[in-house]
């Protein structure tokens, strides 16, 4: 498995917002161009302070996840290949398919398992970390492998 973590802290992206009084004011109808020295930067109560990551994974084919859980809630994106998703803390690869451009919520500790069909699979998922996995079965878990 292959993991590139593309973006550290996106907090000024996504955690804050940008105030431009200047462009706010002008008329609807005129194009308007606001220059980087003319935002105020605030934070937006709408989001809660943490480290955003941004995670893309390759996994090979015929790969399996055992069940897991992860501390965080995840906004996952099938960049490219096909992926299945099973629920609870049973691998039985009973699961939905999520083709390439699907879009899925994976709440916080919520139990399922993962595998990909003959071709692999390219993910994207974006949440507010600490990331991290946890095995139901800790025979499950690569990191622990002979």
């Amino acid at each position: 498995m292959k993991t590139l973590y593309a973006a550290k802290n996106l907090f000024a992206a996504v955690g804050s917002i940008a105030v431009a009084g200047v462009a706010l004011a002008q008329d609807p109808m005129k194009p308007v161009a606001v220059e980087p020295e003319a935002l105020t930067w605030k934070d937006n109560p709408a989001f809660p302070k943490g480290e955003i990551f941004v995670q893309r994974i390759k996994l090979p084919p015929n790969y399996q996840i055992g069940p897991h859980t992860h501390p965080y809630t995840g906004y996952e994106t099938v960049i490219d290949g096909s992926f299945y998703v099973g629920e609870g803390d049973k691998f039985d690869k009973k699961g939905e398919l999520h083709k390439a451009g699907s879009f899925s919520i994976m709440p916080a500790k919520h139990a399922h398992s993962a595998w990909t069909g003959s071709g692999g699979v390219i993910l994207q998922i974006q949440a507010i970390g600490p990331t991290g996995i946890d095995y139901i079965n800790s025979a499950d878990d690569p990191r622990k492998a002979q």
